[in-house]
């Protein structure tokens, strides 16, 4: 335990109003106060420092079904982060351990031994863990890796290359060989892609003819299609899929705030034709070999082979905006939201 007061302390919270329609809006959630929960035997209380915003934020704002249940009206926004223990009843969370897990939208919470939540140690960079390190890091490692089978001297489609898992996918085909082309939505972003992350090219699909594109930039087709998009650059990439190609399904970004189910992609029969293979994944499939990807990317980090970027925000009240600008392009890199300061 701790001498901190913790009736001495308010707990800030955003809860679910309403279900959004489209991009989310400030009306859709409710701010609100209470006491900071005390906690029971074999749990901790950690004060959130920041909060990585993930497009799968928005479905959970969604009623349907999901890997994890919807958020409830009047729940706390589910949304993964990382805070600095200041009440414990569990010795796996001491008193000043930093903790990795799902607090939500709001500046404490507990945490327990039910596997959502991780202790990381004393000392780390919270921004690494919530990009790089953390879930995003280890869905472009299993989703390139195990699901893709990227090989060196193949082709590998990034979309959404200037986010943060398209980042990290983009680095590590190159890490492993690959010949990599990237797909963005702005000359910045790509440009990004190209001279600082090592891709061989970079699509802006906004103002180039995407089908064409690859086929200039992929003379051999395309054996592994990393897709965080969905929607007609999923189709695209499909029509230039090579023989025996692979697509890793990690997101639909384009259709989340769409209302009702998108059309399927026109040149799925080109798996057939192809061989190809089209499979979805979670990080979470990888459970048990978490362990041995994180070593790897760290060590790619601190060999310098691996970079991140962070697009900041300040305060709890900008998540909504933060969540927004995962779908409206406006960031490049992983979007933090800084709640508190690390004391």
């Amino acid at each position: 335990m701790t001498d901190v007061d913790l009736s001495a302390l308010t707990n800030r919270q955003i809860v679910l109003a309403r279900r959004p329609e489209g991009l989310v809006s400030r009306d859709d959630f409710d701010l609100v106060e209470g006491a900071v929960p005390e906690p029971a035997d074999g749990e901790a209380v950690v004060r959130t420092l920041c909060l990585g915003i993930d497009a799968t934020v928005r479905t959970w704002l969604n009623k349907g079904e999901g890997y994890l249940p919807a958020v409830e009206i009047g729940e706390v926004v589910r949304c993964s982060g990382v805070g600095r223990t200041v009440a414990s009843r569990s010795p796996k969370f001491p008193v000043g351990g930093l903790v990795y897990g799902l607090p939500g939208w709001q500046e404490y919470s507990l945490a327990r031994d039910d596997g959502l939540s991780t202790p990381i140690g004393t000392e780390g960079d919270p921004a690494a863990m919530l990009s790089v390190l953390g879930a995003t890091g280890l869905t472009a490692y299993f989703g390139l890796t195990e699901v893709g089978e990227a090989k060196a001297g193949e082709t590998v489609v990034v979309s959404a290359a200037g986010g943060a898992t398209g980042s990290a996918v983009v680095q590590i085909a190159k890490i492993l060989g690959c010949h990599v082309v990237g797909i963005a939505g702005t000359d910045e972003k790509c440009a990004w892609v190209v001279d600082e992350l090592g891709a061989d090219a970079c699509i802006n699909y906004r103002t180039e003819d995407l089908p064409a594109r690859l086929r200039e930039l992929c003379p051999k087709r395309v054996d592994v299609y990393f897709d965080n998009v969905g929607g007609d650059i999923l189709d695209a990439v499909l029509g230039a899929l090579a023989q025996h190609g692979r697509v890793a399904l990690c997101g639909a970004i384009s259709v989340y705030n769409e209302a009702g189910r998108p059309p399927g992609p026109s040149n799925y029969l080109n798996l057939i034709s192809r061989r190809g293979k089209m499979q979805g994944f979670i990080s979470l499939d990888w459970w048990d070999r978490f362990g041995e990807a994180t070593e790897q990317l760290k060590a790619w980090v601190d060999e310098g082979k691996l970079h991140y970027r962070i697009h900041w925000f300040h305060g709890l009240r900008h998540a909504p905006e933060a969540l927004n600008a995962m779908f409206t392009g406006e960031n490049v890199g992983k979007i933090l939201i800084e709640v508190a300061k690390d004391e």
